[in-house]
């Protein structure tokens, strides 16, 4: 797949928007200025693919990006800013609800986490929404080259430990200021994407 063939396919902010054409879709989630768009830039070696919002949670649409004509790269809205009005967070739950209850399309949840601090309560119900789909699912530990090396198995353990994963899911400590590990995303959206042809 290559990934520098990449098209904006549309911003989808309701149910009538969601796409369910049978293409694979790699789905990034994380809390609000965890970096998620950094990480997609960064595998796409885009400055600005997906952009950042200068208004942290405000924005409640799913980015639909088509790649090389095999997949999408489908970004959901950042989740957990403390000054997000509760109609907003009621807005980005409802999209989400919508999202999953028809989440067969999805190949990989790549849940992007920061590597330097516990999960959230809101990273947590992300990670069930994932796991209840039964799709495969990888973690970023993202900002890791901000982490000291004494700190980074331990904080990775605790990653795994308060998102209660199982042994198969892959965390990748990641960084995409450096791309460090970059490869070990690609590889795995890869295989994902190898994975749904192989079925369907």
């Amino acid at each position: 797949m290559n990934l520098h063939n990449v098209e904006f396919i549309k911003s989808a902010a309701a149910a009538q928007g969601l796409l369910h054409d049978g293409v694979p879709q790699i789905v990034f989630s994380g809390k609000s200025n965890v970096g998620k768009s950094s990480v997609i830039n960064k595998l796409l070696n885009r400055k600005n693919i997906a952009r950042v919002s200068s208004t942290p949670g405000k924005t409640v649409h799913i980015n639909y990006f088509l790649i090389d004509s095999v997949a999408y790269f489908v970004d959901l809205p950042g989740y957990g800013y403390a000054k997000v009005a509760k109609t907003e967070r009621a807005r980005w739950a409802k999209l989400m609800e919508i999202y999953f209850s028809s989440a067969g399309h999805i190949a990989l949840g790549v849940m992007i986490v920061d590597s330097r601090h516990q999960p959230t309560k809101d990273d947590v119900t992300m990670a069930e929404w994932f796991k209840a789909t039964g799709c495969r699912m990888v973690v970023i530990a993202n900002k890791i080259d901000k982490v000291k090396n004494s700190e980074k198995e331990r904080n990775l353990e605790t990653i795994r430990q308060t998102l209660e994963l199982v042994e198969d899911i892959k965390i990748i400590p990641f960084s995409a200021e450096k791309g460090t590990n970059k490869e070990l995303l690609i590889a795995s959206i890869d295989d994902a994407v190898k994975g749904w042809n192989d079925v369907w």
